[in-house]
């Protein structure tokens, strides 16, 4: 029986990556690796591709490239939009971040069968955004007193988020392409405060200035408006948090495992830093320099939702294999 290149570990190696008698501790976070959706998209894609299916996915998997890669392998066809507009009858997998409403349009008109792996919080959030009250009684406002009149004008959803992102395209697809993007806590200052706004953000984004935007809206929204937030962030990204800031506290050196497009990776890569400055972002353990190690006793691995367990545990076998090349050389 052939052993899997992804999980093997060098014999005599313990699970905390520090064999007996060695000088160097590894330890792989136990709480960093692929959240839910993205592991139940890559489970759908092996599903069909093990199926003999072929199978197109709409944009990468999961914002890691050697996993990708692994994927591409067994048969996965990543495509663009564009390239959609252009198939027929053929299965189409929608990845965790999920889709705005003109690409399950596309998929009808084309007859394309779609397996959706949105993400389960993704769905929700989009439900919740196309279903916001704007221009209704619910909302705080009459139809007459919100659309028509200048001194009150109509609603808007605020997002959020990362401008681009497959997340947000789609739930700026919720509302027709009305919804305003903001990225970043100082962006909040240009919003119209005179107008009903309702505030969600992408799932991944950063809880502390979620609130700091929500503080700052309720504090600056005009009499008489409207202002209501919605909490929409994923709380099994969010609690990763203070988990891997204690894990990057533990630590002489940390690797932070990421692909450098991955939204959540940056955030969180962003939190090990500010913890340990001996941080470094790599995407592979290729990109180890063995510098880094130099006068280190304690190496900790760890990665964002969408950092693979085997990419992690490549990079910890690709250190203690130096350490063993090293000793080698010298006796």
């Amino acid at each position: 029986m052939n052993e899997d290149p992804r999980t093997s570990v060098p014999a005599g190696t313990p699970p905390s990556g520090k064999r007996p008698g060695a000088g160097l501790s590894i330890e792989i976070d136990s709480g960093s690796g692929f959240c839910f959706g993205v592991t139940t998209a890559i489970k759908k894609a092996e599903e069909e591709l093990a199926a003999g299916s072929t199978l197109y996915c709409l944009g990468d998997i999961v914002h890691n490239g050697m996993e990708c890669e692994r994927l591409r392998q067994m048969g996965l066809i990543t495509i663009t939009h564009a390239d959609m507009e252009r198939l027929h009858n053929v299965k189409v997998l929608l990845r965790a971040h999920g889709e705005p409403p003109e690409t399950y349009e596309l998929a009808r008109r084309n007859n394309i069968e779609i397996i959706d792996a949105t993400c389960p919080v993704v769905l929700k959030l989009q439900k919740r955004i196309k279903d916001t009250p704007l221009n209704s009684p619910e909302g705080g406002r009459s139809q007459a007193d919100s659309a028509s009149s200048p001194e009150r004008p109509g609603g808007v959803v605020v997002i959020f988020g990362k401008k681009g992102h497959a997340e947000v395209l789609g739930l700026v697809g919720q509302t027709q392409g009305r919804a305003i993007v903001i990225e970043k806590f100082d962006d909040v200052k240009t919003l119209d405060f005179s107008r009903d706004i309702y505030l969600y953000s992408q799932t991944t984004k950063s809880l502390d200035e979620f609130h700091r935007i929500i503080e700052y809206i309720a504090q600056h929204i005009a009499p008489g408006a409207v202002f209501r937030s919605f909490d929409t962030i994923c709380r099994s990204v969010a609690n990763r948090m203070p988990n891997i800031s204690a894990f990057a506290a533990k630590h002489d050196l940390i690797l932070f495992v990421c692909g450098r497009k991955s939204s959540n990776g940056k955030v969180l890569f962003g939190e090990c830093q500010r913890v340990n400055p001996n941080t470094h972002l790599i995407e592979g353990p290729d990109e180890i320099d063995d510098a880094w190690l130099e006068g280190i006793e304690t190496v900790g691995i760890c990665g964002a939702t969408s950092t693979p367990k085997w990419l992690m545990e490549q990079c910890r076998d690709a250190i203690l294999s130096r350490q063993d090349h090293s000793k080698a050389a010298k006796t």
